[in-house]
């Protein structure tokens, strides 16, 4: 047993250099880079928590943060009514934070602070012992400390107010010990599933490949476009050690799929590549319409004063409506693409006849509704 435990670490060190000497001579990317393990995530938590120590600036007479100080106070002997309690200096917040994988009870983790009163700063706060919870209802965190606030508030006599960044959210960095170990069957699994960032099944088939050539057949099995099952040394010492190795492989990537995305609301395009258009013609112009409402004089009124009181007597004005309509609509730009060429030089050409960011929008989803772009159009 210690013979062959012998040969396989010797085996590992040998694949370790074969990938390190790899990744000397040639520029492709990880493994890790572009998938994850499934099962190894973090998990969200969150709780319920009080501020104190604000300059003034807390949740003053909201009763839910007099009643968080009342029960506070109360387990430490004291009682007090909400009546008798003034909430300027507090403020009751949720506490967030992410539980990374395989975290042990001990280690520490980050923690943000967010304000759910009339709290109008957290600057120079500390956070009292707040209990963090997962979905399960089972705390697996303790959270307190001082609170780092990047955002400014500033209040003058005359209740003019000038905000910079957001106090009303802080961070304790490492301000949250972690209590509760979350299982895991990592180690007793003979698989691992490999899921890719984004699903493609041949960079699921090129990456099942490459893991196949570098510890042998029939490791890796691409289950689908996202998954890819990769068998595993039973020994459970040798995981770790192996799926280091599986992460570093680097492979030559397939070609990723064509898209366009498009931000309709600020007009951004972003092209990936490989995308093309089929023979297409394309016009588009614009119209606008202006109108403008006026009162025209058509004659004079006419009037005489009478006696010392200047009563004036006579005939009023006459005056008529007066609407002036323009209509500019400029020719429509006409642009003729021979098959299979690039979506770049579309862009390129509708940029150099000035035309606006909702124009491209529009004139990309005509083209998609043609069938003439060979890409998928995602708009955002």
């Amino acid at each position: 047993m210690f013979h062959h435990f012998k040969i396989m670490k010797s085996l590992l060190s040998l694949i370790f250099t074969f990938i390190f000497l790899s990744n000397s001579f040639c520029f492709a990317d990880r493994i890790k880079d572009m998938a994850s393990l499934a099962g190894v995530r973090s998990n969200q938590l969150v709780g319920y928590g009080l501020v104190i120590g604000l300059a003034k600036t807390g949740d003053g007479s909201v009763n839910l943060t007099k009643q968080s100080i009342a029960a506070m106070i109360a387990q430490f002997g004291v009682i007090a009514d909400t009546a008798d309690i003034d909430a300027t200096n507090s403020a009751n917040v949720m506490v967030t934070a992410n539980l990374p994988p395989f975290a042990k009870p001990g280690q520490t983790i980050d923690v943000t602070v967010s304000t759910i009163g009339k709290a109008k700063s957290l600057k120079g706060g500390t956070l009292l012992m707040t209990g963090l919870k997962g979905a399960d209802g089972e705390v697996y965190a303790i959270a307190q400390g001082n609170l780092v606030v990047g955002g400014l508030g500033v209040e003058g006599a005359d209740g003019s107010t000038t905000i910079q960044g957001t106090p009303t959210v802080g961070r304790i960095p490492g301000g949250a010990t972690v209590e509760k170990l979350v299982e895991n069957t990592f180690l007793e699994k003979d698989n691992i599933v490999l899921n890719l960032h984004q699903a493609d099944f041949s960079q699921a088939n090129r990456i099942a490949n490459t893991i196949n050539e570098t510890f042998g057949p029939e490791v890796a099995i691409p289950m689908d476009s996202t998954s890819i099952k990769v068998r595993t040394p039973a020994n459970p010492s040798q995981k770790v050690s192996f799926i280091g190795l599986l992460e570093n492989i680097n492979f030559e990537p397939v070609t990723p799929k064509a898209k366009v995305v498009v931000n309709s609301r600020t007009g951004t395009v972003v092209i990936g590549g490989d995308v093309r258009i089929s023979p297409a013609a394309v016009a588009h112009g614009s119209l606008s319409v202006k109108i403008q409402e006026d009162t025209k004089l058509l004659s004079e009124g006419t009037g005489t004063v009478v006696g010392s009181s200047a009563t004036v007597s006579g005939t009023a004005a006459t005056t008529a409506a007066d609407t002036q309509i323009e209509v500019d609509e400029e020719p429509a730009r006409a642009f003729v693409f021979d098959p299979g060429i690039e979506l770049q030089t579309l862009v390129d050409a509708l940029n150099e006849t000035g035309t606006t960011a909702t124009d491209m929008v529009a004139i990309l989803e005509a083209l998609r509704e043609a069938g003439a772009l060979r890409a998928e159009l995602i708009i955002i």
